[in-house]
């Protein structure tokens, strides 16, 4: 076939080493799709589009490459919103490919045509559209440029049909070929002409000789005077608080030396978001428990690629008179709710390795605020330990999720999606690598999972990937089982059955007494995922959840996808857990 926009857009994933495009075909990008599997590219495809661009998500989160989707025109496009939405409050760089009308026939009612820039131009970081086929390396290069550089985000660039397309099956289309003009009168003569100089301005360069221009991201360099600074206030504090999220760890290549610049600062460290994972299970700086009560008695805080939202009750957790220092790429993050003394607008992860090369050995006075936030964590541990032996009238959640803690090795890549039971495995289930737990962040979306545990597997083929569904969240794409067996991902899904909305029913019935709109079935999911061709276990007696879990491990080792239908007991540890 000659050759065709779709093959410049996969000739440019081939040479940035894109590895995946992940999609739900559709006519409008047929061309995207072949060309790139023609260059050794693997096209993913999904059972809905959100997935697709969940996908991604965690395929540029776990390479730091920007993620790649394709999805058709229209309804395809308005699918990956919501996903969309949440790689751009999770600061994801994502781009996503989307058809379009033929560019004569945009806005004459032709099949699925909608504006879609002005659709999704609150949505994603910039968007893009393109004209003419001299305009595609030029849009590309800024498109991935865009998605990766300064607050990484989603990218969306439209592909109108005719763009991909051959040239010569485009000018048949327009049925602009020579003689046939001749057939018709004086207004299809002028409709031939005006369509052949559409289709030349189209195509006034050579597919044959198109350059692919390079892209490279670029971010705000380290202040050496903000090190200092931050370097002093770390050295004479005796309270100090650090904490990281998921911005600090963009770069995957420099996640050794973050780990090792947290140890040498000294400081008790809490990790959020993808930053979970960072520093092993169970390092002596690392706290999981009673974050806001240390906050409460710190006097430095460092924030590190995380703003004052909701999880900091905006900014109110850390008291005016410690001093905040405050690390983010975004000029708005950075400054939300809380003005730092020490404002550093760059790289958190760069930052918190040029500070650890600064800053003194800890003082004494240092290991007693330690101890203190250590016996704190003993007693909550202790504590959960106690509510994990409670009688409950299924599996006792905390009990299952103890166990499976227990269970999982080095290999295990956590992906979170659900509520209560997800947030419970939150407090119990310990990363043990830094890049193995992928929850959807701040927006809280729930669906993830499968595109999420998809894009895990593809990126650690040789990782035990663990996606906890609970049973509300599950039903968003427990369809996408017949991805996992049709495209050989083995992931292990764990689904906290409890028959209803427990997160929202919880509050909901103590303050309206009404359970309305939160009660499920107790369904067989191990039968859904089993109609799918994937393995399914039931799991309703504690005592046999080693067995399962083995069970599980072994059909996942021999290339066949799991769920584990766990049939849990209500409990009260999350009671007054509600975020506003």
């Amino acid at each position: 076939m000659d050759p065709h926009g779709g093959d410049v857009i996969a000739r440019f994933l081939e040479e940035r080493r894109i590895p995946f495009v992940f999609t739900l075909c559709g006519g409008h990008i047929s061309p995207i799709l072949t060309a790139a599997r023609i260059r050794g590219l693997r096209v993913v495809d999904m059972r809905h589009e959100a997935n697709a661009v969940f996908a991604a998500d965690a395929s540029a989160r776990l390479t730091g490459m920007p993620g790649v989707a394709a999805v058709t025109a229209g309804p395809g496009v308005t699918n990956t919103v919501t996903a969309l939405k949440n790689a751009a409050m999770a600061q994801t760089p994502v781009v996503v490919f989307g058809g379009a009308s033929a560019t004569v026939l945009k806005g004459r009612g032709s099949l699925q045509d909608i504006e879609q820039l002005g659709l999704l131009g609150s949505v994603v970081k910039q968007a893009f559209t393109i004209k003419r086929n001299c305009d595609i390396p030029d849009v590309l290069a800024e498109a991935f440029g865009a998605a990766a550089t300064g607050v990484p985000g989603p990218v969306f660039v439209e592909c109108p049909l005719d763009l991909l397309y051959p040239e010569s099956l485009v000018r048949e289309w327009y049925g602009s070929r020579s003689g046939q003009a001749e057939t018709g009168g004086f207004r299809q003569r002028m409709l031939q002409f005006y369509l052949s100089r559409h289709v030349d301005r189209m195509f006034a360069c050579s597919f044959d000789e198109m350059p692919v221009h390079p892209w490279a991201p670029e971010n705000a360099r380290v202040e050496e005077e903000k090190v200092r600074l931050a370097a002093e206030q770390l050295n004479t504090s005796q309270r100090p608080v650090l904490i990281l999220g998921s911005q600090a760890v963009l770069d995957p290549t420099s996640l050794p030396e973050l780990a090792a610049s947290l140890e040498r600062i000294g400081a008790p460290v809490y990790l959020t978001g993808m930053a979970r994972g960072l520093m092993g299970i169970d390092h002596p700086l690392q706290m999981r428990h009673y974050r806001k009560k240390a906050l409460r008695a710190a006097d430095t805080v460092l924030l590190a690629g995380m703003p004052c939202d909701f999880r900091l009750d905006y900014g109110h957790a850390i008291p005016k008179q410690a001093t905040l220092i405050g690390v983010n790429r975004s000029r708005r993050d950075l400054k939300l709710n809380r003005v730092p003394q020490i404002a550093v607008r760059a790289d958190p992860g760069r930052f918190t390795i040029e500070l650890a090369a600064q800053v003194a050995k800890p003082m004494p006075e240092r290991q007693a605020w330690i101890d203190t936030l250590r016996a704190r964590e003993d007693a909550r541990e202790a504590e959960i330990r106690t509510q994990s032996g409670e009688s409950t009238d299924g599996i006792n959640p905390l009990h299952f999720l103890r166990t499976l803690d227990r269970f999982l090795d080095e290999r295990a890549i956590l992906v979170a999606d659900g509520g209560d039971f997800v947030a419970t495995a939150a407090y119990t289930l310990r990363p043990r690598t830094p890049l193995s737990w992928l929850d959807p962040g701040v927006f809280g979306t729930l669906g993830v999972g499968a595109g999420f545990a998809a894009g895990a597997k593809l990126c650690r083929p040789d990782g035990e990937v663990w996606l906890l569904y609970g049973d509300g969240s599950a039903g968003y794409s427990l369809v996408e089982f017949d991805s996992f067996v049709r495209h050989g991902l083995p992931v292990i899904a764990v689904v906290g059955n409890d028959a209803g909305w427990n997160q929202i029913a919880r509050d909901q019935v103590v303050y309206f007494e009404d359970d309305v709109a939160t009660v499920l079935a107790p369904t067989d999911y191990h039968k859904v995922a089993e109609g799918f061709g994937a393995r399914g276990f039931k799991l309703d007696r504690p005592e046999n959840i080693l067995d399962v879990l083995a069970a599980a491990r072994e059909t996942a080792a021999a290339g066949r996808p799991v769920l584990i239908n766990v049939i849990i007991g209500k409990t009260d540890f999350r009671k007054g857990s509600i975020s506003i």
